[in-house]
């Protein structure tokens, strides 16, 4: 088990409810569908995120660097992808323009796509599984 990681995605479910519950509830009151609709995008992909490095955390080969370097990877996708779409909403709602903030998100979400292709080649390649 990779106590680290398990801690790093239990804070990362708890900020996806969190996020979740704020996106519900104070969010409606002060950004439009379209910031709502983005927002709950973020949220769901940190979610989806965060529960991939849990079960990745039980496996004993997240301890392994060639596991390690694509789960940073994963996580770094994470934070870009989700990290700009909160701050495309937020610099919306605060009327300040931010224009680097829309192009990180495809990459966010390409480097996830990357490093979980590569996460699978990972295993595919491990020859102590059958």
């Amino acid at each position: 088990m990779n106590r680290k990681l398990v801690v790093f995605s239990f804070v990362l479910l708890a900020l996806s409810i969190g996020l979740g519950a704020f996106g519900a509830h104070a969010l409606k009151k002060i950004a439009d569908a379209s910031g709502q609709q983005s927002f709950e995008t973020a949220v769901r992909y940190q979610f989806y995120a965060a529960f991939i490095l849990l079960i990745m955390a039980f496996r004993p080969e997240s301890l392994e660097l060639r596991f390690i370097r694509w789960l940073r990877l994963f996580i770094l996708g994470m934070g870009l992808f989700s990290g700009s779409i909160y701050g495309i909403v937020f610099t919306k709602i605060a009327q300040v323009s931010i224009p680097f903030l829309g192009p990180i998100t495809p990459l966010g979400g390409a480097l996830m796509i990357i490093s979980l292709g590569m996460i699978a080649l990972q295993f595919q390649r491990n020859p102590s599984q059958k």
